[in-house]
């Protein structure tokens, strides 16, 4: 039983590791013993979203499943469906943990109430609710069979939207069945379905298409549609961006152009949004990489890989060039730092050390 357990546990862990090309991971509690089904879906929720108190009359036998969508950067779309419980998420679990999410979920099938923040919504299946995860809130599913719920989750520095305007809206009912609400709806669902036959290469515009579609709708609800909030969306879609370039660092492609194709702008775009930052697409990647390439340098994991692979691996495709712009950059050669940081050099068969740069 403990075998089975600890497996389960083990894939929650769904946010995948780069370069896998998988985009989707299905979880059941079917494949475990009934005596560990409902500690099983605790824990997913705990993992995929936050902490909770929840109850339920089928805690002895808990039939659930549920479909996970990583998007990148704590950005995330799970399908969950499970039988009838309630949830708590109280103070304490919110200082005990807090990945500060917005979440807004969207009913498939049963019957929900939520509160929070002093509002109370009912949303049936069709309709969308949004909901804080740093404020305490209670939330009941009824139905007589199995509930189903589709869940976007987004770090609040990824929504441009006045914090106290979203507040208002939370446990408040939403227009989902008209306008940007309707597309939305459809767009979340359509993620669900299509998502095993969706690339990993793909997966950064799709996020783009997600993050840009639902601040567009929260911010028309909140009417935050000025200044303040075309800037912060800036300032979000450039966090994006620099996320997008640190996950792809080893990738010798990574170029400013293509960035910018990654994200559906042009490369002046680009270039005016870095600009406004203080520098450059350009010099952002090269700085990137050199801190990566630092690090490695002096992670003693890494100490049997030699200078020139530890380069490679950061993007950089000329041993020589990566050596002078170290150099330059951190004031002594790549093997020089790894030495004076006290990390043991890997050496050849005759005893020498092995790519010295």
């Amino acid at each position: 039983m403990h075998r089975w357990r600890n497996r389960h546990l083990a894939v929650l862990l769904w946010r995948l590791p780069r370069g896998e090309g998988r985009t989707v991971i299905t979880l059941s509690s079917r494949d475990l013993p009934a005596a560990d089904r409902f500690s099983w879906f605790c824990d997913l929720v705990a993992r995929d979203m936050a902490p909770h108190n929840i109850v339920t009359e089928h805690a002895s036998d808990f039939p659930a499943s549920a479909r996970l969508l990583s998007l990148g950067d704590r950005v995330g779309v799970s399908s969950v469906a499970f039988p009838t419980m309630q949830s708590i998420r109280t103070p304490r679990l919110i200082r005990r943990s807090d990945p500060e999410l917005w979440v807004l979920a969207l009913v498939v099938r049963g019957a929900m109430q939520r509160e929070q923040g002093g509002n109370r919504v009912n949303p049936r299946p069709g309709d969308l609710a949004l909901y804080d995860t740093s404020r305490p809130y209670w939330a009941s599913v009824a139905t007589d069979d199995v509930a189903q719920c589709i869940v976007l989750h987004l770090p609040r520095q990824a929504v441009p939207v006045p914090e106290q305007a979203l507040r208002r809206l939370v446990a408040t009912e939403l227009p989902s069945r008209t306008g940007i609400g309707a597309l939305l709806s459809e767009l979340l669902a359509g993620i669900v379905k299509q998502g095993p036959a969706v690339e990993a290469g793909q997966i950064p515009r799709l996020a783009s298409a997600v993050g840009d579609l639902t601040t567009a709708f929260l911010a028309s609800l909140c009417e935050a549609d000025g200044a303040a909030t075309a800037d912060a969306r800036k300032a979000a879609r450039l966090r994006q961006i620099k996320s997008f370039i640190r996950a792809r660092l080893g990738e010798p492609g990574l170029t400013p152009t293509a960035v910018a194709a990654a994200h559906h702008i042009s490369l002046r775009a680009l270039q005016y949004l870095f600009r406004e930052d203080g520098g450059t697409v350009g010099a952002f990647i090269r700085e990137q990489r050199l801190e990566r390439c630092r690090a490695d340098l002096t992670d003693p994991l890494l100490a049997d890989r030699s200078v020139a692979a530890l380069a490679s691996r950061a993007g950089f495709s000329d041993a020589a060039a990566f050596s002078r712009v170290f150099k330059a950059h951190y004031g002594m050669p790549p093997g020089e730092y790894r030495r004076t940081h006290g990390v043991p050099q890997r050496r050849n068969r005759a005893g020498q050390p092995d790519g010295e740069l």
